[in-house]
C-alpha cells in the first residue's frame, strides 16, 4: 500500500546520491508513522545492484513473500510501508543479488540490534525519552574549549567494572557507579570506546556492523541516553570513539551489501584493509558520505554526544595499503574536510579530535583556511617519545634527552591532545606503571613524575582507565580493572595523588589557558642533560598567572638546587610528588622560598630548592597579602615584582 506522504521526495534522493543528505537516517531504516487513526512502519534501504529486496522478520515468520520492497529510483533506493506498528520487532532485509545470491542483511540504518551472537535489527522509536540536560547544553555553547581544562578518562565500558557473576554493568548501572567516580577524581570528560553494534567483543567496537545501532551489550538506546543525560547533569562531557574509515566484513553487515561492494572501494587493493582484516569505506562515493556524515549528526542529535575521537585518521588521509609511499587519498582528505565543516555548522562547540599519527599539515586548521578542520589532534609523537624516555634506565636518560625536548619544537603547530590511551597498555606493551623501570617504589615514583609532567605539558590530557590507581598488569579486556589493588597503600597513595593533581590542574589557569599558544610556555633550563632535570614556566592569560615546574627524571636527590625565576618575591611549593601521603620519601620544601637577586638560567632572579628523587614539583609565586592601614581599610600589596622592578618601601 502506497502512502504518498511516507515516500521520499526527489530532492531527498538527489541529496543522498550526491553526498549531501545529512539527515538520511530520517528517511532510511525503519520508522513508525501515524496518519489519522492508522499507524504504519516504513522501511527504506539502498541496494543499487539488487534484483529483489524483501522484508523478513518475526512479524512474518521470517518469510519475505508478500513483503517485497518497491524500487523508487534508478539508483537503487527501495521502500515498503507495512500497515502495522512494529515497535520492538526483529527484522532483516532479504536481498537477491544480480547473480541470484540470497543475502540476509541487518539494516545499515537500524537504531537497535539483537545481542550478539544474534544479528537481527530491532525497530526502535526515540519518541519516549525526555532530556534533562538543558543547562549543560546551554553552558557548553558559552565556553572556548581551547582555553578550558580538559582531563579525559578513556573507558571501555565492558571491562571498567563488572558484576559479581562477570556480567556487564548496564548503561543505568554505569551511570550510578562511573559518574561518582569521575566526579571524585575531577575528570572533565569520559571518552567511550566505540558503542556501535559489533559482532566480536575482542574488537572493542572498532569493527562495527551497526553505525546507527548502539551496542545492546549494555542496554537500550534510551538507557544510553539516560547515561549521557546524567553525565551532563553532573558536569561531565561525553566523547565517543568513531570509526568512519573502515568496517568489519561479517556476512550480515555492510560488506557486499547487495552482492557488490557498494560501501567500500571497487578495486580490491583500495578496498581491503589487510592490517585489520576490514574493508575501507569508499569515501569518494556520495551515498557513503551521506551515510557517514548523517551518522555523525545522528549521534549529536539523538544522544547529545559532545565530541568524537575520530579513529585511524592516518588511514583516511593516506591509502592504507601503501604506507611506504604515503600515497595521499584525496577522497579521504576531502571527506574529512566535508565532515568537519558540516559537524561544526551543526554545532560549533562539538569537539572533533583526530587520532592522526602522521605529520600531515594543518590537521587542526579550519577548513575555510585550507585545513582538515579538526579541533584537536592526538600528539602521538609526544606519547611515543615520552614512553621511550621513561622506559630507558634513569642512568641512561641523558642519552635520550631530546625525547623530552623535541615535542616543544612543534607543540603549537596544531591544537594537541596528549594521549596515554588503551593502545599503549595492551598486547604485551605493559601498563603505565609496569613500563617504569626499577624497583617497586621507583616504579610508583616515576609514574607520579610522568603524570605530573603530562599535566604540566601544553595540551589537553587523555588517559586510559586504571592509570589513576596504578594498574600493574596491562589491560585485560575480558576482565574488570584490578580494583583489589586499592587495598594496598601505594595504590591508594597514587590514587590520592591523581585526585590532587587533577583538581590542582583544573584550578590553575596557567596549566590550560594558553595550551595552544607559545605564550603559555617558557623553558627555564632545557639543557641539563647530565642530571636529567627539566624546569619551565607555564603561563595563563594574565601576567601574574604563572607556575614554575621542575621535573627530576633520576633517582638522585639534591638538598639544594638553583633555578632561575622571572620575578622577585616569595614562592611556595604547592605540589610535590614525593610527599609522604603520595608514597614518596618526604623530601619537600615546607618553607616559603625567597627569590634572590641573582640572575640564573637567563632569568633575572633565582631560587634554591630541595629536589627529591624522581620528583615532580609545582612552585607558585605568592601573589598578594593584605595589610591593615590606620583607616581600617585593606590595601593589597604584591610580593612578586615584575621583571627588573623593585617595590619601594
Amino acid at each position: 500500500m502506497k502512502v504518498n506522504t511516507l515516500f521520499p521526495t526527489d530532492y531527498q534522493l538527489h541529496l543522498f546520491h550526491e553526498g549531501n543528505f545529512f539527515h538520511s537516517h530520517q528517511l532510511f531504516g525503519a520508522h513508525i508513522f501515524k496518519n489519522s487513526d492508522k499507524v504504519y512502519t516504513r522501511f527504506c534501504v539502498w541496494a543499487p545492484n539488487a534484483s529483489k529486496v524483501r522484508l523478513t522478520g518475526d512479524f512474518n515468520n521470517w518469510n519475505g513473500e508478500g513483503y517485497e520492497l518497491q524500487k523508487v529510483n534508478d539508483e537503487g533506493v527501495w521502500i515498503i510501508v507495512v500497515n502495522q506498528e512494529l515497535e520492538g520487532s526483529l527484522y532483516k532485509y532479504e536481498i537477491i543479488s544480480q547473480t541470484g545470491e540470497r543475502l540476509l542483511k541487518a539494516d545499515p540504518f537500524a537504531f537497535y540490534s539483537e545481542l550478539r551472537p544474534n544479528t537481527a535489527s530491532i525497530i526502535y522509536s526515540f519518541a519516549k525519552y525526555e532530556w534533562q540536560d538543558e543547562h549543560w547544553m546551554n553552558r557548553k555553547g558559552k565556553k572556548n574549549f581551547l582555553s578550558e581544562p580538559a582531563v579525559i578518562y578513556e573507558v571501555h565500558l565492558g571491562s571498567w567494572k563488572k558484576k559479581a557473576n562477570g556480567d556487564f554493568l548496564s548503561y543505568k548501572e554505569l551511570a550510578s557507579e562511573l559518574i561518582p567516580y569521575i566526579m571524585q577524581h575531577g575528570f572533565t570528560h569520559i571518552e567511550l570506546l566505540p558503542l556501535v553494534e559489533h559482532p566480536l567483543d575482542d574488537s572493542w567496537g572498532y569493527q562495527g556492523t551497526g553505525y546507527y545501532s548502539i551496542t545492546s551489550r549494555y542496554g537500550t538506546p534510551d538507557e544510553l541516553r539516560y547515561f549521557v543525560d546524567q553525565c551532563h547533569q553532573h558536569g561531565i562531557g561525553i566523547i565517543l570513539d568513531w570509526v568512519p574509515g573502515h568496517f568489519c566484513k561479517d556476512a550480515h553487515g555492510l560488506y557486499r551489501f547487495d552482492g557488490t561492494h557498494i560501501y567500500s572501494y571497487r578495486h580490491e587493493g583500495d578496498r581491503e584493509n589487510v592490517v585489520w582484516g576490514t574493508a575501507n569505506f569508499d569515501l569518494g562515493k556520495g551515498e557513503v558520505q551521506s551515510f557517514l556524515i548523517s551518522n555523525a549528526l545522528f549521534w549529536m542529535d539523538y544522544y547529545h554526544i559532545d565530541g568524537f575521537r575520530v579513529d585511524a585518521v592516518a588511514n583516511i588521509i593516506y591509502w592504507p595499503n601503501s604506507p611506504e609511499n604515503k600515497r595521499e587519498n584525496q577522497f579521504g582528505i576531502n571527506f574529512l574536510k566535508k565532515l568537519n565543516k558540516e559537524v561544526h555548522e551543526n554545532d560549533p562547540h562539538f569537539l572533533m579530535i583526530g587520532e592522526d599519527s602522521t605529520d600531515f599539515p594543518q590537521v587542526t586548521t579550519p577548513v575555510r583556511y585550507g585545513g582538515l578542520g579538526f579541533d584537536y589532534k592526538w600528539n602521538m609523537g609526544w606519547m611515543n617519545d615520552m614512553l621511550e624516555y621513561m622506559e630507558a634506565p634513569p642512568y641512561s636518560r641523558s642519552k635520550v634527552h631530546s625525547k623530552v625536548t623535541f615535542s616543544l619544537l612543534y607543540a603549537f603547530l596544531e591544537n594537541f591532545m596528549l594521549p596515554f590511551s588503551h593502545d599503549e597498555v595492551v598486547h604485551g606493551k605493559k601498563s603505565l606503571l609496569d613500563k617504569m623501570p626499577g624497583e617497586y617504589w621507583e616504579k610508583f615514583a616515576q609514574l607520579r613524575l610522568l603524570l605530573g609532567y603530562i599535566f604540566a605539558h601544553p595540551g589537553k590530557k587523555l588517559l586510559f582507565m586504571g592509570f589513576e590507581f596504578g594498574q600493574f598488569s596491562e589491560w585485560k579486556d575480558k576482565e574488570q580493572l584490578d580494583w583489589n589493588l586499592m587495598e594496598y597503600d601505594m595504590h591508594q597513595n597514587l590514587n590520592s595523588y591523581v585526585i590532587v593533581l587533577t583538581k590542582l590542574y583544573k584550578r590553575s589557569k596557567a596549566l590550560y589557558e594558553l595550551d595552544h599558544l607559545q605564550d603559555g610556555f617558557e623553558w627555564i633550563d632545557v639543557n641539563n642533560r647530565d642530571q636529567s632535570i627539566f624546569s619551565f614556566i607555564r603561563k595563563g592569560k594574565r601576567q601574574e598567572d604563572y607556575l614554575i615546574i621542575v621535573c627530576n627524571f633520576t633517582g638522585i636527590s639534591y638538598p639544594r638546587y638553583k633555578i632561575g625565576v622571572p620575578n622577585l618575591g616569595e614562592y611556595r611549593e604547592i605540589l610535590n610528588s614525593d610527599q609522604d601521603e603520595y608514597g614518596g620519601t618526604g623530601l619537600i620544601n615546607k618553607k616559603t622560598i625567597i627569590a634572590l637577586e641573582e640572575p640564573f638560567h637567563s632569568q633575572p632572579f633565582s631560587i634554591d630548592l630541595m629536589i627529591p628523587p624522581f620528583g615532580f614539583q609545582i612552585i607558585r609565586p605568592v601573589k598578594k597579602r593584605k595589610e591593615r592601614k590606620g583607616n581600617g581599610k585593606e590595601k593589597v600589596r604584591s610580593l612578586c615584582f615584575s621583571r627588573g622592578e623593585r617595590k619601594q618601601t
